[in-house]
């Protein structure tokens, strides 16, 4: 098993296919005002089997991107101001970038679409 563990790594680079990673999205607020919005996405996220977290720390948002790319996180979540007023998230895609701003509900069947699609590594 180990073995497997270890050419699956190392195949994939540290880099899961969304089905596969442990952390399939990350939550990054703007600042701390944001985080009660974060909450109720990630328990929306959980509600539909989908793995997430939020970044709490006090960081510029430039950093926390740059790390949770570097953690090789596939999803990125960015909330501010203008995405908890609209009651929407913008998506980051790990290695690609900003793929724009879309609803809880669209971003929800998004991930579950690739995920049951178990689609390979981009």
């Amino acid at each position: 098993m180990e073995r497997f563990i270890a050419v699956l790594i190392e195949h994939c680079a540290g880099k899961f296919p969304l089905w596969l990673a442990p952390t399939q999205v990350k939550l990054l607020p703007i600042s701390d005002k944001f985080l009660p919005y974060c909450e109720t996405v990630l328990q929306q996220l959980k509600a539909a089997e989908v793995r997430g977290e939020i970044d709490d720390r006090n960081e510029k948002i430039g950093k926390k991107i740059r790390d949770t790319e570097l953690e090789r996180v596939p999803l990125m979540l960015v909330i501010g101001e203008k995405e908890m007023n609209e009651g929407k998230v913008a998506v980051r895609r790990q290695g690609k970038g900003d793929i724009g701003v879309q609803t809880i509900d669209e971003f929800i069947a998004l991930v579950n679409e690739e995920v049951k699609s178990k689609k390979a590594i981009e």
